[in-house]
């Protein structure tokens, strides 16, 4: 697939008091592509769009250029300490995602272009943690590789973090678009992950992203570049024939990674769930969709503030747990599960 182009630019006139607003600006600019100018994300207004639906997807291709004002981070438990705010959004389609709902109806994506205050606010959290490490997550709600190609801003941070010494960076994507970060100097200190999961799940669920083969292949040029790598399997999700879709996964994995690159892999562990507002906005939104979400079915797990999830039942989660275990131990004897839930 293409690298991600927006279709219609917002632009905050605050974000041109920095280089990297003005140098989007421009660039768009030569690009043809149509700019306008709003106070806050918060005012974009007229999205094209004949019904809800077209709307959202038409929102889906929007960039909205502006200033982080709130230089508080939040927490990114249990990928890491803290989120760090480079973007907001994602220009991918999947069906089973959990902005769709956290998004609301401002699907647009936004990047932030104050850098310089962001590493600020980055650099006094890990003071105030030293000396243990601090490490930040920047895909929390975003797909930054997806967007990084036109901004850098990943890369800029990338390098940044290079430079600490207990500073790290965690991020995730499902693009193959990695050309431009494979020469950053990041020392060791960014732990570049993929989103992987059987091809019938990438088909059917996550369009508008990178193909199955296409990632992988990605994920064999960065552990080239010597990054610390890792992989989210998210959803794992029980289709026809599950068992073998996620061994074929693991068999190219095998196949594409250098043996150097094995040795300090992680994996992270994510079975399919969904809440009843996410399933409602899922089938609105896609009404065609596949996926399966039959309540009946599943065990409701309680979270956070006395909100829960529809999971898996245990017998049938336990048997995912311990298959995509037992390939991982398998194929990547020395690799790490962080978790799994």
């Amino acid at each position: 697939m293409e690298p991600f182009i927006p279709q219609l630019v917002y632009i905050e006139p605050k974000a041109l008091a920095y280089p990297l607003g003005r140098e989007l600006k421009e660039k768009f600019e030569k690009m043809g592509i149509e700019i306008r100018e709003t106070t806050s994300h918060n005012q974009v207004r007229n999205i094209p769009g004949n019904n809800e639906n077209q709307v959202y997807r038409n929102a889906k291709s929007t960039l909205v250029i502006g200033v982080r004002k709130t230089l508080k981070f939040d927490t990114s438990k249990p990928s890491a300490e803290y989120a760090i705010p480079l973007a907001t959004g994602c220009m991918g389609h999947c069906h089973y995602c959990y902005l769709q709902t956290t998004m609301g109806d401002k699907p647009y994506l936004r990047t932030y272009v104050n850098l310089e205050d962001i590493f600020e606010a980055a650099t006094n959290y890990i003071k105030e943690r030293e000396p243990e490490i601090t490490r930040f997550e920047a895909a929390c709600t975003s797909d930054i590789v997806g967007l990084d190609h036109l901004t850098h801003t990943l890369k800029k941070t990338i390098e940044f973090i290079g430079l600490t010494d207990l500073g790290r960076l965690r991020f995730v994507t499902k693009y193959h678009h990695v050309d431009h970060l494979l020469d950053a100097k990041h020392n060791g200190n960014s732990r570049f992950r993929f989103s992987l999961n059987s091809n019938y799940v990438i088909k059917n669920f996550e369009p508008g992203t990178s193909s199955f083969e296409q990632r992988i292949e990605a994920a064999g040029k960065v552990a080239k570049a010597q990054y610390p790598l890792g992989f989210i399997l998210a959803p794992l999700y029980r289709h026809d024939d599950w068992q073998g879709g996620y061994l074929e996964l693991f068999e190219k994995l095998e196949a594409t990674l250098p043996s150097y690159a094995t040795k300090d892999l992680t994996f992270e562990l994510i079975q399919h769930r969904f809440t009843k507002t996410a399933k409602r906005t899922i089938l609105k939104r896609y009404p065609k969709s596949k996926l399966e979400m039959n309540e009946e079915e599943r065990k409701y797990k309680w979270g956070k503030y006395g909100r829960g999830k529809y999971v898996y039942q245990k017998e049938e989660s336990d048997e995912l747990k311990d298959t995509i275990e037992a390939y991982i131990t398998k194929f990547f004897p020395s690799a790490t599960i962080e978790y799994f839930t």
